[in-house]
C-alpha cells in the first residue's frame, strides 16, 4: 500500500507541475507562430517552420535592450532601498524599546493589505505636483513603498529568531549601532534578505499599470513597453508580443531558479524558530 501511495502522491505532484509549466510552454509556442497560425483549435501548434523573426522584431523594433536597461536600474533601486528600510525597521521593531513601537508596527504590517493599483490615483497627483512624473523616481517610491511592509514582515520573524547575545557582546567590545545592524546582524539575515530581493523583483519587473500612467517619455520606459510596439488599432503582431513576453520572463525564471532554496528559508525560518 505504501508503494501504491507513493506512485499516486507522484502522480499527483507530475500533473501539478505541468499545470504550472504549461503557461510557460504555451508561450514559447506561440512565440514561434506567424500572425496567421493563431487562429487554429488546438491548444498546442508546433509550426512547421519556426518564426525565429518574431524574436528579432522583439529585440530590434520592441526597443528590448534599451527597457530592459531601465527596468534592471528601477528593479535594483527598489531593491536596495527595501531591503536597506525593511532591515532598519525589522531592527527598530524587534530590538529596540519604545512606547509606540507596537502602533506603528501595526501600521506599517497594514500596507501589506493595500495593492499598490489601489494607490495610482493619488501617487499621480502627488508625483504630478511635485515634478515626479517621468522620472524614475515615480515608480522607484510606490514600488519600494508597497514592498517594505512585507519586507519588514519577514524580516521582523527572521529577528526574532536570533539570540541577543550577539548584540550584547558586540556592544560590550565597542561596536556602533551602524556596525552591529549592517556587519553582524545583515550576514545573519542573508536567507531572509534574499527573499526579499526576489519578490521585490517580482513583483515590479512585470508591472505595467504604475508605469504606464507616470511615464510618457520613451527614454524611460519599461520592458512591459515592449509589447505594446506590435499592438495596431486594427491587427497586431502577435508573434512578435509573445516573443517579447518569453524575452521578459527569462531573467525572473533564472532568478527565481537561482534563490528557490534561500526563499524557503527565509519565508520558514522566522516561522519555524519565532
Amino acid at each position: 500500500m505504501k508503494k501504491k501511495h507513493k506512485t499516486l502522491l507522484w502522480i499527483l505532484f507530475v500533473l501539478v507541475a505541468f499545470g504550472q509549466l504549461f503557461p510557460l510552454i504555451w508561450l514559447i509556442n506561440f512565440s514561434f507562430n506567424s500572425s496567421s497560425d493563431f487562429f487554429f483549435s488546438s491548444i498546442l501548434k508546433w509550426p512547421s517552420s519556426p518564426q525565429w523573426q518574431n524574436y528579432v522584431n522583439a529585440w530590434v523594433d520592441g526597443k528590448f535592450p534599451k527597457y530592459l536597461l531601465n527596468s534592471v536600474l528601477v528593479s535594483a533601486v527598489t531593491i536596495i532601498l527595501t531591503m536597506f528600510l525593511s532591515l532598519s525597521l525589522a531592527y527598530a521593531f524587534t530590538r529596540m524599546h519604545w512606547k509606540t513601537r507596537s502602533f506603528f508596527f501595526s501600521v506599517i504590517l497594514l500596507g501589506i493589505m493595500i495593492p499598490i493599483h489601489a494607490t495610482l490615483l493619488p501617487n499621480f497627483a502627488i508625483f504630478k505636483a511635485l515634478g515626479l512624473t517621468n522620472s524614475y523616481l515615480g515608480l522607484i517610491l510606490p514600488y519600494t513603498a508597497v514592498s517594505v511592509p512585507l519586507g519588514t514582515f519577514i524580516l521582523s520573524g527572521f529577528l526574532r529568531s536570533i539570540p541577543g547575545a550577539i548584540e550584547e557582546s558586540a556592544v560590550m567590545d565597542g561596536c556602533s549601532i551602524y556596525r552591529i545592524v549592517f556587519q553582524i546582524i545583515m550576514p545573519l539575515t542573508m536567507p531572509a534578505l534574499v527573499t526579499i530581493a526576489v519578490t521585490t523583483f517580482l513583483n515590479c519587473w512585470n508591472e505595467f499599470i504604475m508605469a504606464s500612467t507616470f511615464l510618457s517619455k520613451d527614454s524611460l520606459k519599461t520592458l512591459p513597453f515592449s509589447v505594446m510596439h506590435f499592438t495596431g488599432q486594427y491587427s497586431s503582431d502577435y508573434g512578435s508580443q509573445f516573443a517579447v513576453m518569453v524575452l521578459t520572463s527569462i531573467p525572473a525564471i533564472i532568478i527565481y531558479a537561482m534563490f528557490n532554496e534561500q526563499i524557503t528559508k527565509g519565508v520558514t525560518a522566522g516561522a519555524v524558530k519565532g
